[in-house]
């Protein structure tokens, strides 16, 4: 069982989510925006933080590249509902995602993203 922060300014995602990753055993909180998330991390480290990229108050990106610059072992997944010529994901890799995920996705997809990145 790992604990996973949940980074997302969308209730039902944030229950989607949850509910996923209860299933599979995993100990869950969650925060509305980014700035919260980075708070809550800093207070008490998770295994993982899975953050979406479009949000208000310190957006996934942001949420990213300070966990990545501040923790050298953070574990971050980083989701998008975004499509067109910007390319967030990409970018977010960049910044230090180990893993992304296209919005809408599957509970299998986001459990095998999950599962890599916590192994690695």
């Amino acid at each position: 069982m790992a604990s996973i922060l949940i980074v997302d300014d969308d209730d039902s995602i944030r229950t989607l989510l949850r509910h996923i990753l209860e299933e599979d055993g995993h100990q869950i909180r969650e925060a509305t925006n980014g700035h919260a998330g980075l708070t809550l991390y800093r207070e008490q480290p998770a295994d993982l933080v899975i953050t979406d990229i479009l949000m208000p108050e310190r957006d996934g990106m942001e949420v990213t590249l300070a966990l990545t610059r501040e923790f050298l072992d953070a574990r971050v997944i980083a989701m998008t509902g975004a499509t067109g010529d910007q390319n967030f994901l990409n970018v977010a890799k960049l910044f230090g995602a180990r893993r992304v995920i296209q919005k809408p996705f599957s509970p299998a997809d986001l459990l095998r993203a999950v599962r890599f990145t916590l192994s690695h």
